[in-house]
């Protein structure tokens, strides 16, 4: 059976709705770099062990803690659900398996921290969500899947967020049953399941 890892920063409704899922009975732990993040607080509601990996001055000591703490679980699988930290290219090359990310954005525009923030200040009418596979860029690694979200003339940050929200949790979840059920395969940019 895959185990996975869910990191996460802050409130943690990416990660509600793999516990919601039959995803629930694959997470075996979830990370947070905030001590208190609300989805530790989800977790352990869920019954699900939690850990945290504060961010201190030396990043170095903090990528060898965190790859550590992500190679004592031996996940198959970490998922990168609202986990406001670029995950560097050490601690990618620590762990056997592969890490995915879900962004707010249609990559490879708007990468980043600010993406709805951006997308709205650019003037774009589409925006979205992106799962991909994470690399030592910043949101630059394989796209596994994409969905459009229409942006509404009298949409804000927070609105347009909450849409992206909506049909970011449906796709993620869909993403990590499909990892579940067949694998990943990565070649290049080329990424598919089985």
């Amino acid at each position: 059976m895959p185990r996975i890892v869910v990191l996460a920063s802050g409130r943690g409704s990416l990660l509600q709705a793999l516990i919601d899922s039959p995803i629930r009975s694959h997470i075996v732990a979830v990370g947070s770099d905030v001590a208190d993040a609300k989805a530790l607080v989800r977790a352990s509601a869920a019954g699900i062990d939690t850990f945290v990996v504060p961010v201190g001055p030396d990043r170095r000591a903090w990528n060898v803690e965190l790859t550590g703490a992500l190679s004592s679980l031996a996940p198959d699988l970490t998922v990168c659900a609202g986990f406001m930290r670029v995950i560097d290219s050490d601690v990618i090359a620590g762990l056997t398996g592969p890490i995915i990310n879900s962004h707010p954005a249609l990559l490879p525009a708007f990468p980043g921290a600010h993406a709805v923030n951006d997308a709205l200040a650019y003037g774009a009418k589409v925006t979205g969500c992106t799962v991909h596979v994470v690399d030592a860029g910043v949101d630059t690694g394989p796209v596994i899947a994409q969905q459009p979200v229409g942006i509404l003339g009298d949409d804000d940050e927070a609105s347009l967020h909450e849409r992206i929200k909506q049909v970011e949790r449906v796709l993620l979840v869909d993403v990590v049953e499909k990892f579940v059920e067949r694998g990943l395969s990565v070649n290049g940019r080329s990424v598919s399941f089985g």
